[in-house]
């Protein structure tokens, strides 16, 4: 298969230098960049993160204002573990990295028992929120009706 025209190579049919090869073309190499946390950052909220994709600003992507205006989340006892699980999983990225940020840690243990408080009070009036949640007193509950979204868990 011939390449295109305007397209450069070396004589021997590769990509030039500093290019790579995509099917049927070459392009120029990206460089990614990835800012650098430094301890402590500043943090949005537990639901301005959710909608954002990211716990930290510093990590906004350009292309996260369009949807961020187009993700309006209203704020029911389900999104608020949504946005809990989000945070949890967020802080722990950063904790891998930031082992001995205490301020970050303590929200994370914070998170985590508001995510479990939650989440047991959300199932004992909304039933079973994971497959392998235990419904001991129902059997296997999992497949029941109503839904947990029919019963107004996410009202």
């Amino acid at each position: 298969m011939e390449k295109p025209n305007n397209t450069p190579t070396t004589p021997s049919g590769g990509c030039q230098p500093g290019q790579g090869t995509l099917p049927g073309t070459c392009a120029p190499m990206a460089f990614p960049f990835v800012p650098v946390q430094e301890e402590n950052p500043v943090r949005y909220s537990r639901m301005e993160a959710l909608q954002t994709g990211t716990l930290f600003p510093g990590l906004d992507l350009p292309f996260k204002a369009a949807i961020q205006a187009k993700t309006k989340m209203s704020n029911t006892a389900l999104v608020e573990l949504m946005a809990l699980d989000f945070a949890i999983d967020e802080l722990g990225l950063y904790l891998t990295t930031h082992a001995q940020d205490q301020e970050a840690l303590q929200l994370y243990w914070s998170y985590l028992k508001l995510a479990k408080e939650g989440r047991e009070k959300y199932q004992k009036l909304y039933g079973p929120l994971l497959q392998t949640d235990p419904t001991p007193e129902d059997g296997y509950a999992w497949l029941r009706d109503p839904w947990p979204w029919d019963e107004g868990g996410n009202d």
